[in-house]
């Protein structure tokens, strides 16, 4: 049996648009982003444009801030025209629609004023990775470069995105140690040796924690 990849959480602060129309209330935005360098503490992370090429989106839930706890907004199931999220791959990345039940749902009523007032500005995705490549693993910052995402899972709307344009401005405890163990990994396969530096792990924690309480 085929192991199953880690999945890995990313968010940016991109245009997210509330729009009504034809379907009713919906909000537009863009979760994933071609060729816009993040820097994730340890190193810079490129995903490639063509990286959704052949990935697997056959069932994709929309969230708020990854709660899952609560009940999706909006689903797509293969993409097809009974889906209530709408997922186009393209040049830049990966564009959604997102069809809201304002009337009968309070937190899709929320979300969609939040978007509407410019309150909501982030949007993040769940995704495993099938091929990535590094450039400078010799150097202290070196950078991977995501070539083929395998499956998206999850998309949300954030209302602190981890990521404004390429940098990284908080980061959870699983995004901190998932870098890290990246590059341990890449390393070692170089037949590098591997040298954690515990001081900059505990300093970017101690930021995370002030960020948390703010």
């Amino acid at each position: 049996m085929k192991d199953k990849k880690p999945l890995e959480q990313r968010s940016y602060s991109f245009e997210v648009r509330a729009e009504s129309g034809d379907k009713g209330n919906i909000i537009t935005g863009r979760p994933i982003v071609y060729e816009s360098k993040t820097d994730l503490g340890w190193f810079d992370e490129v995903i490639e444009r063509g990286a959704l090429d052949g990935a697997d989106l056959t069932d994709v839930r929309f969230l708020v801030n990854h709660d899952i706890s609560k009940i999706p907004l909006a689903r797509s199931r293969r993409n097809n025209g009974n889906s209530t999220m709408q997922l186009s791959p393209d040049y830049e990345g990966l564009a959604i629609e997102v069809e809201l039940d304002t009337e009968n749902n309070s937190e899709a009523r929320a979300l969609y004023s939040a978007v509407q007032r410019g309150d909501i500005t982030g949007m993040s995705f769940m995704f495993s990775i099938d091929q990535e490549e590094w450039d400078d693993l010799e150097s202290t910052h070196p950078v991977r470069h995501v070539r083929k995402i395998g499956s998206v899972v999850e998309v949300s709307a954030v209302s602190f995105p981890a990521y404004e344009s390429t940098t990284i401005n908080a980061r959870s405890k699983e995004a901190l140690e998932s870098a890290r163990l990246a590059l341990e990994k890449a390393k070692e396969e170089r037949g590098q040796s591997v040298e954690t530096d515990l001081t900059e792990l505990e300093l970017e924690k101690a930021k995370f924690n002030f960020r948390s309480k703010l």
